[in-house]
C-alpha cells in the first residue's frame, strides 16, 4: 500500500482575544491508501481540529498535508472545494441533511454538483439508489428527513459522502448521535466499505468503535502521543481486541 494522505509538521493556531492557541503542534503521521485508521484523544485535544484541517475544511497555520502527492495547504479556496467534493467524503456526529429534500436527493445533491463524471441526472439518480440499497434504505429513498430513524439517516450520510466515488471518506464521530445498536449498524457498514477498499479515517471517544479500524492514534495537547495497532479480526476475539485497546489507552492516560 502506498501513503494517500501524509501529514508533515502540521501546525494550527488559533488567536481568541489577542491570545494565541496552539492546537496542533507539528503533527506527523500518513494513512494508506485502504486503511481505516482512528484519532482518540480526552476532550480538547485536537482531535476534530486534526480532522478538519487535514482534510482541508480549515486552512492549516504551518506544515504540509499531502493528499495522493498534492499539498493541498497550498490550493486556492476553488481548487479545495472541488477537491472535497471530487476526493473526499464527510460525515459527521450531527447528520446535516437539507430539509426540504427527500432522502434520495440529499444522497445525490454532491452528484449533481460535481462535473468529475460525464454522468446523466438519470444515472446519478440510479448510482444514488444503488448506494441505498447496499445500505438497506433504499425504502426510505422517498421519506423526508424526519421520517427515518437516526440510524437509517446516518446510513444515508453514508451513501451520501460515497455518491462521488471518493478516495477517502473523513467521520468526525459518525456513531456518537446514536444509540449502541444504531451506532454498531453504522460500524458495521462502514469496515465493509474499508474491507472494498475505501480508505476512512475517523475521529471518536468509543472503544467499541476504535477497535474496528487497522490502527489508532492518540492525541493529546495537538500532539501524537502514541500509535496502536489493532489484531485483525479473526485473529483474537472482538472482546479481547477491545480489552486491548483499553489497556493500551489507559497506559497513555485516558
Amino acid at each position: 500500500m502506498t501513503a494517500l494522505l501524509e501529514v508533515k509538521d502540521l501546525c494550527k493556531t488559533y488567536v481568541v482575544n489577542k491570545r494565541q492557541n496552539n492546537v496542533l503542534k507539528n503533527v506527523n503521521f500518513f494513512v494508506e491508501s485502504g486503511e481505516m485508521v482512528a484519532i482518540m484523544g480526552p476532550s480538547g485535544s485536537g482531535k476534530s481540529t486534526l480532522l478538519y484541517t487535514v482534510s482541508g475544511m480549515d486552512g492549516a497555520t504551518g506544515g504540509t498535508v499531502l493528499f495522493g502527492g498534492r499539498d493541498i495547504t497550498r490550493l486556492k479556496a476553488k481548487e479545495l472545494t472541488a477537491l472535497r467534493l471530487n476526493e473526499m467524503g464527510f460525515i459527521f456526529q450531527q447528520m446535516y441533511m437539507m430539509k426540504n429534500l427527500t432522502i434520495l436527493d440529499n444522497i445525490v445533491l454532491p452528484a449533481m454538483e460535481s462535473k468529475k463524471t460525464p454522468e446523466s441526472k438519470k444515472e446519478k439518480i440510479m448510482r444514488g439508489e444503488e448506494l441505498m440499497r447496499k445500505l438497506g434504505i433504499i425504502e426510505v429513498a422517498d421519506n423526508d428527513i424526519n421520517e427515518v430513524s437516526g440510524g437509517q439517516l446516518q446510513r444515508a450520510c453514508i451513501c451520501r459522502s460515497l455518491i462521488n466515488k471518493p478516495k477517502v471518506l473523513f467521520a468526525d464521530e459518525p456513531t456518537g448521535a446514536l444509540n449502541r445498536a444504531a451506532s454498531n449498524e453504522v460500524m458495521e457498514e462502514l469496515v465493509k466499505l474499508n474491507q472494498e477498499g475505501t480508505t476512512i479515517m475517523l475521529v471518536t471517544h468509543d472503544a467499541k468503535v476504535a477497535v474496528k479500524c487497522s490502527r489508532v492514534l492518540y492525541i493529546v495537547d495537538g500532539n501524537i502521543k502514541g500509535e496502536y495497532n489493532n489484531p485483525l479480526e479473526g485473529e483474537i476475539q472482538e472482546k479481547d481486541r477491545e480489552r486491548m485497546l483499553n489497556n493500551w489507552l489507559m497506559e497513555l492516560g485516558w
